[in-house]
């Protein structure tokens, strides 16, 4: 059971749920690119084999650490809009969670580049009385989620 759903009140709805952008893997397929390339120059007649074997290997491993470490980092976040409150869980042993009663929110702050607003992700503030929610980071649909907290 999903940390949202295990903390919803009798009666409280989720009206958006979103995820991290899928755009946290670039760094391990770059890597993994890298790697081919590397590789690549190993089959070449005139290359020094072994060293761009090695190369094409320790790029590999560092590929696949790198894509790990974003699907874990993708698995262990949830962020959730319900009819009372924004919940944004990440961590899986430490685990850090944030609740916002949505009367409580002045502001929700949308960051978006262009390539964010072309692959529709971006960085969110969310600004309560008193304090605010840390930034999110390249958060899936940050419009939608902006208009599922501000909406009546």
């Amino acid at each position: 059971m999903s940390y949202v759903k295990s903390v919803l009140q009798p009666g409280e709805k989720i009206r958006y749920a979103t995820d991290i952008h899928w755009i946290i893997y670039l760094p391990g397929l770059g890597l993994l690119a890298l790697s081919g390339a590397a590789y690549w120059m190993a089959l070449q007649p005139v290359s020094a084999y072994r060293i761009w074997v090695w190369i094409a290997a320790i790029l590999c491993v560092a590929a696949a650490v790198a894509l790990f470490v974003g699907w874990f980092r993708r698995w262990t976040t949830e962020i959730a809009v319900t009819d009372r409150r924004i919940i944004y869980k990440r961590g899986f042993i430490r685990r850090r969670t944030i609740e916002m009663h949505l009367d409580k929110v002045e502001s929700v702050d949308v960051d978006q580049s262009i390539i964010g607003r072309i692959m529709n992700f971006g960085d969110i503030m969310i600004r309560g009385v008193g304090v605010g929610i840390e930034p999110l980071k390249n958060i899936d649909s940050p419009i939608a989620f902006r208009n599922h907290v501000t909406a009546e």
